[in-house]
């Protein structure tokens, strides 16, 4: 605290002997004014002596306000340097807080602390650092409004480095597209899709729609739907269809398979297969390679899958004899004859 205090009462006194900085500035107009003045004249031999004259000046006025602005930016650039390297060892042993987030924190941190510093010189220097940070704040506000936009995305970014509802590499789907994060930038997320294309989101879609990640727990379901016609059992097309699992390494352990009835429908009675996934980048290609061996499965199994399909009764079939009274018949002569005459 001491030595703070002895700090503090050097600037000052630094400072306050230190001529201001408007006064600086006239007394050099002059200087300049002056050996204008003489370079028209024609008195070149006194040209180089008033410029000596002028930077002396010059140098006696600026150095000590110099040398204040030096001692605070080797002040202030140190602790910038040390709180720096100590928050980077923290982030870095953070679980919660990924490279993404790290970069984009100590960008902000640099920021913050380069800006502070320039402002601390600044003041020094006998710089009126108020007017200046007013006129910036009014252009702020004006550069904001006209990029309404990227601001909302930006702040998206943040939430979603914050929040983290997804990270790089997980599977997930939104807005009826399956992919794979690739990238998430503060204006935009990448996602890579099954036709091995880049899918770019700007990021407030990407916390405004409903997004499904099917990799945030260890275990995913998929269920792979499938039918059974009416006069077959359940209970058989259960055991082949479970059979097909059998062996495969790919299934969490903890969670079994199971086949269910979900519906009666009106032309088959619907039935679903849920397997637990390891690792949930396999969920879409199970899907595929499974719904084609329920259907190898159940036609070795003669168990008939059915098709949509309807059935028409008509009672009494009158409707047919009266067609067949009204159809024409023909005579002998090859003529044509109805019963309508």
């Amino acid at each position: 605290m001491i030595l703070q205090a002895d700090t503090l009462q050097t600037l000052a006194d630094t400072q306050a002997a230190a001529p201001d900085t408007a006064d600086v500035i006239t007394e050099l107009s002059q200087q300049v004014s002056a050996t204008g003045q003489l370079l028209v004249s024609g008195r070149w031999d006194q040209v180089l002596p008033r410029i000596q004259e002028g930077l002396a000046g010059l140098a006696v006025s600026a150095i000590p306000r110099l040398t204040g602005a030096l001692f605070v930016f080797l002040f202030f650039y140190a602790i910038y340097r040390v709180v720096g390297a100590v928050l980077r060892r923290a982030l870095r042993h953070s679980r919660r807080i990924d490279a993404t987030l790290e970069h984009l924190l100590m960008r902000s941190y640099r920021l913050i602390g380069l800006s502070f510093i320039t402002v601390m010189v600044l003041a020094q220097l006998g710089i009126n650092v108020t007017a200046l940070l007013a006129g910036l704040s009014i252009a702020g506000i004006a550069i904001g409004f006209a990029a309404r936009d990227t601001l909302e995305n930006f702040i998206s970014g943040l939430t979603i480095l914050i929040d983290r509802p997804f990270r790089v590499g997980d599977p997930i789907e939104i807005n009826g597209t399956y992919g794979i994060v690739e990238e998430i930038t503060l204006r935009s997320t990448r996602v890579r899709t099954l036709n091995n294309e880049v899918m770019v989101m700007p990021n407030v879609q990407m916390i405004n729609q409903k997004l499904i990640n099917y990799g945030l727990k260890d275990a995913l379901r998929i269920e792979i739907p499938f039918g059974i016609a009416y006069k077959e059992y359940p209970e058989e097309a259960r055991r082949v269809v479970l059979r097909l699992t059998e062996g495969d390494e790919r299934l969490h352990p903890d969670y079994p398979p199971s086949v269910v009835v979900t519906k009666l429908n009106d032309s088959s009675v619907d039935m679903v297969l849920r397997l637990y996934i390891r690792n949930p980048h396999d969920a879409v290609p199970m899907k595929f390679e499974y719904t084609e061996k329920i259907r190898e499965a159940l036609r070795k199994a003669d168990i008939e899958i059915p098709f949509p399909h309807r059935q028409l009764f008509i009672d009494e079939a009158k409707a047919f004899e009266r067609a067949t009274w009204m159809r024409p018949a023909s005579n002998g002569d090859g003529e044509q004859s109805s019963a309508f005459g």
